[in-house]
């Protein structure tokens, strides 16, 4: 066998390895969600099972809905992505565009911001929340979520600001339009990609997002990945139903992800890997 069929069969078993480990969990979820309690607690495990909605029936319709948690989640990535956007799009520009005292300080801090380990941060959190009356709510939700997806997005979007030509800004000037003006009919529509790029991972971020939503959220509002453990006891743990919820949380992620794959990979390397442009 020479060195490169060596190499070459090598990467496929590597590659074949790692699709296994990220494909096990969810092929796992969805068999069991399809399974009654007797069939998943099984012993040696069933590969061949009469295939039930019932989990998901009493998931959705039964006494431990979880489509009020589903529509919660909904509220909160849909808000947070809406005000993120509406702030990163004119911040990133300025960072981008603009030449201001302290512009590296506020680069720095934006990109500093993704490195705090949200471990560290969550109790100080919680006891703004709790003095001012937001926890259980969804402004105190989102106004957290936008402490991390807000310097997220606008390091995200400075790439894309930086790589439209300067030029393409003085021709507008010199035609009468102003700043404004030309942000909004000139800048934006060339960088629309990188704004659903952009979109795409606020949401995904935000309705996949766990450890603050369990600390911070109560009985009003609760988040599908906190309302899981619902299904998680003591005494013991409906796997069917667990699952059930799992596959039902992990499906607008999946169909976003579908939609928006393209835009994914653009994002992952062009906002992600490229160094900073001209400043």
């Amino acid at each position: 066998m020479t060195a490169k069929r060596f190499r070459f069969i090598a990467t496929i078993i590597i590659t074949l390895i790692f699709l296994l480990a990220w494909a096990f969990p969810i092929v796992w979820s969805v068999l069991n969600s399809l399974k009654t309690d007797q069939d998943v607690l099984a012993y040696p495990p069933k590969l061949i099972f009469q295939p039930t909605l019932e989990a998901y029936r009493d998931v959705l319709f039964g006494s431990g809905s979880i489509l009020p948690n589903l529509i919660s989640s909904f509220v909160i990535s849909i808000g947070t992505t809406i005000i993120t956007m509406l702030m990163a799009v004119p911040a990133a520009y300025a960072l981008a565009r603009l030449r201001f005292r302290g512009k590296k300080f506020v680069g720095f801090y934006v990109l500093a911001t993704q490195m705090l380990p949200p471990v560290g941060i969550i109790i100080p959190y919680f006891l703004i929340l709790r003095h001012i009356g937001w926890i259980d709510t969804y402004q105190g939700i989102i106004l957290i979520y936008l402490s991390f997806s807000l310097p997220f997005a606008i390091w995200l979007l400075v790439s894309y600001f930086e790589d439209i030509p300067f030029e393409m800004e003085e021709a507008a000037y010199l035609d009468g339009a102003n700043r404004m003006r030309t942000l909004w009919r000139i800048i934006i529509p060339q960088v629309r990609g990188g704004i659903a790029v952009t979109i795409v991972f606020v949401f995904l971020n935000t309705w996949n997002e766990f450890l603050f939503a369990v600390v911070l959220s109560g009985n009003t509002v609760r988040p599908v990945t906190v309302a899981m453990f619902n299904f998680v006891s003591v005494e013991q743990t409906l796997w069917a139903k667990l699952a059930a919820v799992s596959v039902l949380a992990m499906l607008p992620v999946v169909i976003l992800g579908v939609i928006a794959q393209k835009n994914i990979v653009k994002g992952l390397t062009v906002g992600a890997v490229k160094g900073g442009g001209r400043r």
